[in-house]
């Protein structure tokens, strides 16, 4: 995935950045006090809230993660984050935010306090802490300094190896110089550029996506459907758009089926709205940008724009990644073969049936038998690998006699059992493939188009190496647009982190009589510390057995987002809900969550997040009948802001709404 750079390009990429901080860094000089420091003085404009939500919002997660998604099998349904998403911004607009506004709060866990008590507050404070320094900071490093790695690798700059911890710490430090001298205002218009730009970039990526598209011979091009001769023939003078949702047709629906481990149909009826009103309504570093409104119009304003955007982002990003598939469906095959962590992770899944084939023919069982096995033949175009070493081998068989000995076999013996054959057909298929492969001793050619398949992720990074043209500064441009959304997102969460630590610890436990000009202090040092943590952790995440960046950091989320909105929604609009009942919701949302992970692991994350939403909901509401508040508890009120709503506000919620379920209607598969 390595591609070059032209003096163009590097200098186009370094003027962004050099122009991101000195913005950010002039717009917010001459803000005084904590308020001017963690909310901007109150006075963000609607339109950099707007760009300054998709900016903090958009990382390498969604063009690399999204991009990809998209050109595997799910198709444009991971459409669905986007989507939904601008549907929650205009929930968020005209149910969540007059409240906040309206308490004068600055942080999410404040307002727990107000509603419920101080251990509510508390809890939510340090979870929060927590999981945005030690997973949403070091991730987002970790994410953007890979994609780095990956385009720069094997480079070097004034003699220093460029590396992933390399790219760890430039992208830390990046960050964390704006957002310690500038606070949110710094953020907000360095996001003016970042955002603007990762839009542009997208939309860059786009048109030379459709275009190679159009001009490459029908017979080349890579789909998962299946076409005669004589219809790829038909299909030679076709449009470039007639060509692309031919091709393509399968792919652009919203609707998988039940059983998708990643998005499946059942997870729009509940499962993802969980993590998508956590995310827009109650996740600091997303929501932080509008309590810097200067009214509560300007702040819905910002969110309607916000809204619009996200409508936008998947025909920019997933779309590409679809086309990505068509043109480079070879290059992301040889990639797949490539990673190491692919070939591990599908040895060590089948490692078992191996195992067990032996076991069963009477046949040893051995390290070496394993090693042996599991070693991919030389190609023609690929040396031998040894995908598993004699200690992962024996680390296998040892796993396999404790789970045979105490009676949980099953459970990872899945070939060996007809019936998991019957529901699992495609796994059994890849299965016997390898099987066949290694008997026949064949090149590796099978092993890599069927059982390794494709490294979906690459679909981003072949899209910049092989359409952008070299010497035209487009490739330093868009490079620099992928790393302003990694900064971006960096520093809100930096930003966010600091302003709970300071508000909601710092001047609730350690100093309550803080001053304005100390509590901007704790906050800036907070600010680097983090960034420090995040920049020494990061390259801890490469780790195969966390499962992937995107897994890591969902995971994390299921454990604290479902019980955080359930207490959010009850102590929103239930107004008898006892004060103690916040802190039980949110404790036990990780309870009811590891004991599904790890005992109901069968279970997709989406819909483990929807049960864990209902027992929680399902608490607050019967400690509610219990024990109700004899009256409703009575909310502080911020007489400062004007709490009134444009009517260009409610029209523009309802065209986001309207929008919103007409692609749902258009891309439902009933039309394409």
């Amino acid at each position: 995935m390595k591609m070059s750079f032209s003096t163009l390009d590097i200098a186009v990429f370094f003027a962004f950045l050099l122009a991101v901080v000195l913005l950010g860094l002039y717009k917010s000089r001459g803000e005084r006090g904590s308020e001017g420091y963690f909310l901007a003085g109150r006075g963000l404009s609607w339109w950099l809230i707007g760009i300054s939500l998709i900016a903090a919002n958009i990382s390498t997660e969604q063009f690399v993660g999204m991009s990809g998604n998209a050109a595997g099998p799910v198709g444009l349904a991971i459409a669905s984050y986007e989507w939904m998403a601008a549907i929650t911004l205009v929930f968020v607009a005209f149910f969540f935010l007059p409240k906040f506004l309206k308490s004068g709060m600055y942080t999410v866990p404040q307002f727990l306090e107000y509603r419920f008590n101080i251990w509510a507050r508390t809890i939510m404070s340090m979870l929060m802490v927590i999981v945005l320094v030690c997973v949403n900071i070091t991730a987002v490093i970790f994410s953007g300094a890979t994609v780095a790695d990956t385009v720069f690798e094997g480079n070097s700059i004034m003699g220093i190896q460029l590396s992933v911890p390399f790219f760890c710490w430039a992208i830390g430090i990046i960050a964390a110089i704006y957002v310690c001298a500038g606070g949110l205002k710094a953020c907000a218009w360095a996001d003016l550029l970042q955002g603007t730009a990762l839009i542009a970039g997208g939309a860059i990526i786009t048109y030379f996506a459709f275009d190679a598209l159009g001009a490459m011979d029908i017979h080349s091009i890579s789909t998962t459907k299946s076409f005669s001769p004589e219809q790829l023939d038909a299909m030679k003078n076709s449009g470039v758009m007639e060509k692309f949702f031919t091709l393509n047709s399968d792919k652009l629906t919203m609707f998988r089926p039940a059983d998708d481990s990643i998005i499946p149909w059942t997870a729009l009826v509940i499962g993802l709205w969980i993590p998508n009103f956590y995310y827009w309504g109650f996740n600091q570093y997303i929501i932080q940008r509008t309590l810097g409104a200067s009214s509560l119009g300007e702040g819905q304003k910002g969110i309607m724009f916000a809204a619009g955007l996200k409508l936008i982002i998947p025909f920019i990003i997933v779309i590409p990644g679809i086309i990505a598939f068509n043109l480079f469906a070879a290059d992301q095959r040889a990639e797949a073969l490539r990673d190491a962590s692919i070939l591990k992770s599908n040895a060590k899944n089948y490692s078992f049936v191996h195992i067990a084939d032996l076991e069963a023919a009477g046949k040893p069982v051995s390290a070496k038998a394993l090693v042996d096995f599991y070693t991919v033949p030389k190609g023609k175009n690929s040396p031998e690998m040894k995908v598993l070493s004699e200690a992962e081998a024996n680390s296998a068989i040892k796993s396999y006699k404790d789970a045979k000995a105490n009676g949980t076999l099953s459970k990872y013996l899945f070939v060996a059992d007809s019936g998991w054959r019957k529901t699992y057909p495609e796994q059994a298929k890849k299965v016997d493939l390898w099987n066949a492969s290694h008997k026949a001793q064949q090149n590796g050619d099978t092993i890599k188009k069927e059982l390794f398949g494709y490294k979906y992720d690459s679909a981003f990074g072949l899209l910049i190496r092989k359409l952008i043209p070299e010497n035209t500064g487009l490739r330093g441009f868009i490079f620099a647009a992928l790393l302003g959304a990694v900064v971006s997102s960096l520093a809100a969460m930096l930003n966010a982190a600091s302003t709970i630590f300071t508000i909601d610890i710092f001047g609730r436990f350690i100093s309550r009589q803080a001053s304005d000009r100390a509590q901007v202090l704790v906050g800036r040092i907070c600010v680097i510390l983090f960034a420090i943590v995040g920049c020494v952790v990061a390259p801890m995440l490469a780790n195969p057995n966390l499962g992937g960046i995107f897994t890591f950091i969902q995971e994390f989320q299921g454990y604290m987002s479902p019980g955080i909105l359930a207490v959010f929604i009850i102590g929103m609009f239930c107004g008898r809900t006892p004060r103690f009942a916040g802190a039980l919701g949110i404790l036990a949302s990780p309870v009811i969550y590891g004991i599904l992970q790890f005992f109901f692991n069968d279970i997709a994350f989406l819909n483990r997040i929807a049960i864990t939403f209902g027992c929680c909901l399902g608490l607050m509401i019967l400690l509610t009948l219990l024990k109700p508040n004899k009256r409703e508890i009575e909310m502080p009120v911020n007489d400062k802001i004007d709490l009134s709503s444009p009517k260009s506000v409610k029209f523009a919620g309802a065209g986001v709404l309207a929008v919103s379920v007409a692609l749902y209607v258009i891309f439902s598969g009933l039309f394409i």
